[in-house]
């Protein structure tokens, strides 16, 4: 691929990115994580200790509770589940009346500590939304270390035991990913309705396993894919390829847009992309935005325009890219 310069995804907007009412509260409970897939952007692993403190996670308690325009409270990792605060937090949102997603990688449900997950989860009536970036064996593993993917098909039986994906209070979610690129030979994620039907039939077919929808997710070049891409020396490449496939009509349906991301510090940031760059949210006066900000304002509406980066692009190509899959 020719290289050329990538225009400032801002420039490639009409209209700057203004955000619209807040109603999805992204809580990344920290790094601590039992895999270190070489995918990950959070560059989460079993030796990092970051995660929520109590003063922190009191002030998401309070958050939760205050604002009844958040309906979603989507708990992220690292493992969340390992993560200080998790079950609190999980509570505190199922009390005030949220839905709660947990982002789980499954195969922390056998890790001494945890293995009551399935049941809480149930209990709870948590959607659960699982990494499980192929339905084959070789590049699951491939991407997310060996057995992961014989870990993962046990999980999500014990979960349909459980009631997932049958019980239509019990949703169950799983996410694809890419394989990461080795060359410019660069390709988008698959169509997403094709590739769940697919998804569906084997995982039917092979593990009598079930499950509510697929989400296709583009590999955004942040965290270890940026490093790939980097030591394959073809990262200006990659963000080239995704400005080629900018798809404006993706923009009105970002998930930036009524979404506030909050780190283990308690900081706020527009999306999880932008937390691991380390761009934050700012409010009208310019001023870094956080939970306790927040929370002497009694508002969540302090951010007037969003923050962007070339990287935005991976969300914006193609049929777009969000925590919910395809956008169009």
């Amino acid at each position: 691929m020719v290289k050329t310069a990538i225009t400032p995804f801002q420039k490639k907007l009409s209209l700057p990115l203004i955000k619209k009412n807040i109603n999805v509260l992204q809580i990344n409970l920290g790094k601590r994580c039992n895999l270190a897939c070489n995918h990950c952007h959070v560059e989460a692993s079993p030796i990092r200790k970051e995660e929520l403190s109590p003063e922190i996670c009191q002030q998401l308690i309070s958050l939760i509770h205050k604002f009844p325009e958040i309906k979603i409270v989507d708990l992220t990792g690292g493992a969340p589940e390992m993560n200080y605060g998790f079950k609190s937090l999980v509570e505190a949102a199922k009390l005030a009346g949220k839905q709660v997603i947990v982002r789980s990688n499954l195969t922390i449900y056998f890790v001494n500590g945890f293995r009551d997950l399935p049941e809480y989860f149930a209990q709870h009536q948590v959607r659960i939304v699982a990494s499980l970036p192929c339905y084959l064996a070789d590049n699951v593993d491939r991407m997310r270390g060996n057995g992961v993917f014989n870990s993962s098909i046990k999980a999500l039986q014990l979960l349909n035991q459980v009631g997932y994906g049958k019980n239509p209070n019990l949703t169950l979610d799983l996410v694809y990913n890419p394989q990461l690129p080795n060359s410019e030979n660069f390709s988008l994620t698959p169509e997403q309705t094709n590739l769940e039907q697919a998804y569906k039939t084997f995982l039917q077919q092979h593990f009598d396993i079930g499950f509510n929808n697929l989400f296709t997710i583009t590999n955004l070049p942040v965290g270890r894919t940026k490093s790939h891409l980097e030591r394959k020396n073809i990262y200006s490449s990659y963000l080239q390829f995704l400005e080629l496939q900018f798809n404006p009509d993706t923009v009105k349906k970002l998930m930036c847009l009524d979404q506030l991301s909050v780190d283990y510090l308690g900081n706020v940031y527009d999306c999880d992309f932008n937390q691991m760059m380390n761009l934050p949210a700012k409010t009208r006066n310019g001023e870094i935005l956080t939970i306790s900000k927040l929370l002497a304002a009694n508002s969540l509406d302090l951010i007037s325009e969003i923050q962007t980066a070339d990287y935005c692009y991976g969300c914006t190509a193609g049929c777009g890219s969000s925590c919910s899959g395809a956008l169009v």
